[in-house]
């Protein structure tokens, strides 16, 4: 027989001001994809958790790892999907992007002119 939990309080309680909206949707599915099946302060916990291994690449002790991918394989998966259609960001280091920006200028001399160039 499974253990079922209180499912009468708010899980809007939980939302922070701070919170992306992104990382709060997934988290507030989190919990209700769960919500009486755990303790309310362990299922939170969890759902922290999730997000913050989902966003930020943040890992845990290998029992809360597993324990996370196990309860997040559906919400995880929908979230994934949507993922996949937003535009991904790439970031350049400063220093590569000035190189990547005189390397430019050398190839294609029409789009720079010097100060010499210009006084002429």
């Amino acid at each position: 027989m499974t253990q079922t939990y209180p499912t009468d309080w708010d899980i809007e309680k939980y939302r922070d001001d701070t919170d992306l909206e992104e990382h709060w949707q997934l988290r507030k599915e989190f919990m209700k994809t769960h919500k009486g099946n755990f303790p309310e302060d362990y299922l939170v916990a969890l759902a922290t958790a999730f997000t913050n291994i989902e966003f930020m690449g943040c890992s845990y002790p290998a029992a809360v790892m597993a324990r996370v991918a196990e309860l997040s394989t559906d919400v995880a998966k929908k979230y994934r999907e949507i993922k996949k259609t937003k535009l991904q960001r790439t970031f350049v280091s400063a220093s590569n992007a000035a190189e990547n920006k005189v390397k430019k200028r050398q190839s294609d001399p029409g789009t720079y002119t010097s100060n010499k160039r210009a006084r002429q």
